[in-house]
């Protein structure tokens, strides 16, 4: 398990910082998990599943514009080196059942081989891949946020 903060520095930009306080690259979230390729965030609503999963995309090298799934359900995003091809977010808030999420196809992108990041994945948690890596961000009193990577 590792455990990092979340913070806005003064121009509202976040800043992810290690245990020991550095500051770290959201890419520091894959390469913990280098093999891994499907991360599923827990959070409560406002948490900020969306805003760390755009940072972690535009890192990875995708110019797109990154913003919540809500009623597309996914999204693909394009990426460049070293994560060259897609990226797919998913937001499975308003899936019903895991019936909706085969009906989609999740299986395929789940087991595509490409990352895929997914909001609300309890739904979904029975297709979810044994090596799926999970991440919560709790907000915390001062506006920060923790996130916990298992």
């Amino acid at each position: 398990m590792h455990t990092y903060t979340i913070k806005k520095d003064e121009n509202c930009d976040l800043q992810l910082l290690n245990e020991q306080g550095e500051p770290v690259s959201a890419l520091e979230i894959l390469n913990v998990h280098p093999e891994a390729r499907v991360y599923a965030f827990d959070g409560q609503m406002g948490a900020g599943k969306t805003t760390f999963i755009k940072q972690l995309c535009e890192q990875m090298g995708s110019t797109d514009v990154v913003n919540s799934p809500t009623f597309a359900i996914v999204n693909v995003y394009d990426v460049d080196r070293p994560y060259r091809g897609e990226v797919y977010h998913f937001d499975c808030y308003r899936l019903k059942d895991i019936r909706e999420a085969m009906d989609f196809g999740a299986e395929e992108y789940l087991y595509s081989g490409n990352y895929c990041l997914i909001e609300w994945p309890e739904i979904i948690e029975p297709l979810l891949p044994d090596s799926t890596v999970y991440i919560k961000i709790t907000p915390q009193a001062n506006g920060d946020r923790l996130l916990i990577v298992q």
